[in-house]
């Protein structure tokens, strides 16, 4: 009863929904960035950074695990349910961080399971969107996510040193509250009923929802291989960045907090640009792989600079090219949405969440492992007055950031396989036509005749035309 409930539509689907789900989510986690630094460092004083690499690697390879299950029954069972289920789950932890902080780091790690709500949300959105405007919709979706976290941050260590985490944390459990109840009560079925009713009577197997054995299938076609060694590749060090970028700012460069705060903002507000009014010219000027290429050259060039540079402004120049960047994970979307049947979008976006989960889980580990073996140790929230960066310690690193250096060189690596994806995916065309064509002669041997309706094969037709 409850799933037949949680299906009722509330007008059209739109990809407005998408944006305010993904918004009030991560909003909600943002607010909790300066808090749950602090929690992190007074529940594990000792091994901070080591217990943080620990939580978000068994977080990382539990998504990594549940992302191609939960999107291949998405493909079934409707993706309304399991966005309630994702976003629940994701945002279940945020209330025990003032009640039980241990209870919180455990409940977060083993949140993974279920913390896949981006392969969920880009299934929605590619059931509501025609092949041609995908790529502008997951753009805004990406450049939502970035939205939630120009300013989050920033307001939650405002009212962290006004009011106390207490109220920070109040106010973030709201909010993923009322994310909750907008997926129960306002977002609408995206996946249309009759490939719902159809799905009812073929049940998944475990092969299909087995992310080993999906890895496995990923082998057999070349095209969407290539897309997922070229995700690894390039969202293993923009994960570990994402650990430690922050602390290395203010710690090596010597940024104040205020300047930590103007560079997220800007960061943040370029790459809601680049998401959307650049990244729709480059798709339709440059097509979809040339733009996935660039948005590497930008991330290799920003890795590069992170690492070589020393000075301030050199981290506000990589700063903006960070930003325009940011097309790369929407743009290779679009392109894994082209290859993959109508009835695959969520097992195949799941498959892709997973190795980004996969990623959240080791390059933080990795960029801390990296940061160790050159001595160089990132402690303190705010280390700019506790331990400044002499001059004498400068000279003395030739490459201030190891890490960044190390992640530039697995880029470069992804954008030299990605130039062997193809600009057009021959074999996603043969699947479907090779469908429609056993389904028609399945129908002819049960039924006694050759199925005519336009209707029936509209969505293969339309996803087989690049």
């Amino acid at each position: 009863m409850l799933f037949k409930h949680i299906r009722r539509s509330v007008g059209r689907p739109k990809v407005a929904h998408a944006v305010v789900v993904i918004f009030l989510e991560f909003f909600a986690w943002g607010l909790l960035t300066t808090p749950m630094l602090t929690v992190l460092q007074i529940t594990f004083p000792q091994h901070t950074f080591l217990v943080n690499g620990l939580i978000q690697g068994i977080k990382g390879f539990l998504s990594f695990m549940s992302a191609p299950l939960i999107g291949a029954l998405s493909d079934v069972w409707g993706r309304k349910s399991f966005l309630l289920l994702t976003v629940f789950f994701t945002c279940a932890p945020i209330p025990l961080m003032r009640l039980s902080p241990w209870c919180f780091f455990a409940l977060m790690s083993v949140s993974g399971l279920f913390a896949v709500t981006f392969s969920v949300i880009f299934a929605y959105v590619a059931d509501i969107t025609e092949e041609h405007e995908r790529s502008t919709a997951y753009g805004l979706v990406s450049a939502t996510f970035a939205a939630s976290l120009v300013t989050s941050p920033a307001i939650g260590a405002f009212l962290s040193l006004r009011y106390g985490d207490s109220v920070v944390v109040l106010l973030a459990t709201v909010i993923a509250l009322a994310d909750i109840l907008f997926v129960l009560l306002v977002v609408p079925e995206s996946l249309p009923d009759k490939m719902r009713l159809t799905s009812w009577g073929s049940p998944i197997s475990w092969e299909q929802a087995d992310p080993f054995a999906s890895l496995r299938k990923v082998g057999k076609d070349s095209t969407v291989l290539l897309i997922c060694v070229t995700v690894f590749l390039s969202y293993l060090p923009e994960a570990g960045q994402y650990s430690s970028f922050f602390l290395y700012l203010g710690q090596v460069i010597n940024f104040s907090s205020e300047a930590i705060a103007g560079f997220i903002a800007m960061v943040g507000i370029l790459s809601i640009g680049a998401q959307t009014l650049l990244l729709s010219v480059l798709m339709k000027k440059i097509g979809n792989k040339s733009t996935v290429l660039l948005g590497l050259g930008f991330q290799l060039l920003q890795l590069a600079w992170y690492g070589f540079g020393s000075e301030p402004w050199m981290m506000w120049a990589a700063g903006a090219v960070a930003a325009l960047s940011s097309i790369t994970f929407p743009s290779v979307s679009a392109l894994v949405s082209r290859c993959t049947d109508p009835d695959q979008q969520g097992a195949v976006q799941g498959m892709i969440t997973g190795i980004r989960g996969l990623c959240n889980g080791l390059g933080p580990a990795l960029f801390g492992f990296i940061f160790f073996l050159f001595n160089v140790e990132l402690k303190e929230l705010s280390p700019v007055e506790q331990n400044p960066v002499t001059p004498d310690t400068e000279e003395k690193r030739v490459i201030p950031g190891p890490p960044f250096l190390f992640g530039a060189c697995t880029v470069l690596l992804a954008l030299l396989v990605a130039v062997f994806i193809p600009s057009q995916h021959a074999p996603a065309v043969q699947t479907c036509n090779t469908r429609v064509m056993m389904e028609s002669a399945i129908s002819v041997t049960e039924n006694g005749s050759v199925p005519v309706s336009d209707e029936d094969n509209e969505p293969l037709l339309q996803d087989s035309s690049l």
